[in-house]
């Protein structure tokens, strides 16, 4: 800095010396360009510590710091309160069969008792099952009955002095049930007197049932009712009050329901029904 000062003085001064003497053409005396150069003194003592400042204005928040290690782990809490209850799971395996116990101890004498009506209860349990088997045998065996449907559609056999009937537990149109039954060389019932008549409609009772086609019809004639196999009524009839009725113009076919009473209903119903079959052509 100071050199840079001294070097301006003695330019300053050459060019005002150039300039007088072009001016005036004398010869003026240099002078030498003095500077004041101040110079630092030493350094003195340390003085005495001053007081303590007023506290900065508060830093910015610095930047957090790294997670420090683990801690140790705490000793452990007491227990809580019980949960509620969760739903149930799902059934497991059924377990093995574990090893037969020992015999229990013997029990005491029983008491006397009258055995002679449960021996008679016995005996005619016996007989109705024998005569079951029987009527099965008779339907697996019988060559008209062969092609029957299977024996779950079959509700069993009922007898009478001359007739046999079956009752088929499928349903059918009026056409589609007589010609099964006459495929096995019968008909469909035909109830012609009164004891025929409460056989068959004790028959569907027992069954469970409420009514079934039988076989009597006014399709060749309207209101003139024949048995199916054409032979006429003349005798004996059981129909409902009101009935026959020909609703709708449509029922030229004849139900029995389990009270034994006749209703004409459409051919084209299906329902179950009940063969007849002469025990003589058996």
């Amino acid at each position: 800095m100071v050199g840079e000062k001294l070097v301006a003085c003695m330019l300053v001064n050459w060019l005002s010396l150039t300039l007088i003497r072009s001016v005036y053409g004398q010869h003026i005396p240099e002078e030498p360009c003095s500077v004041q150069i101040l110079v630092p003194g030493l350094k003195g003592e340390a003085g005495e510590k001053g007081d303590k400042g007023a506290p900065g204005r508060p830093g910015r928040v610095g930047p957090p710091g790294e997670t420090g290690p683990p801690g140790l782990k705490g000793q452990k809490g007491s227990m809580g309160r019980y949960g509620k209850m969760g739903p149930s799971g799902f059934k497991g395996l059924k377990g093995d069969i574990g090893d037969p116990g020992p015999n229990g101890p013997n029990g005491e004498p029983g008491v006397p008792c009258e055995c002679a009506p449960l021996r008679k209860m016995i005996g005619e349990i016996d007989i109705q099952v024998a005569q079951l088997t029987n009527e099965l045998k008779f339907i697996k065996n019988d060559p008209h009955f062969s092609a029957l449907p299977s024996p779950a559609a079959v509700a069993g056999v009922k007898e009478t002095d001359s007739k046999v009937y079956l009752l088929v537990k499928e349903d059918k149109r009026y056409r589609e049930a007589e010609l099964l039954c006459q495929g096995r060389g019968g008909h469909l019932a035909m109830p012609k007197d009164a004891a025929s008549n409460r056989a068959i409609a004790g028959y569907i009772t027992e069954a469970g049932l409420n009514r079934a086609y039988i076989g009597i019809n006014d399709l060749e004639r309207e209101g003139h009712f024949v048995y199916v196999e054409q032979s006429p009524m003349t005798t004996f009839s059981r129909w409902r009050e009101g009935e026959p009725n020909n609703a709708y113009d449509d029922e030229d076919c004849v139900e029995m329901v389990s009270t034994g009473e006749w209703i004409d209903v459409a051919c084209h119903l299906t329902m179950y029904f009940v063969c007849e079959f002469d025990k003589d052509t058996l």
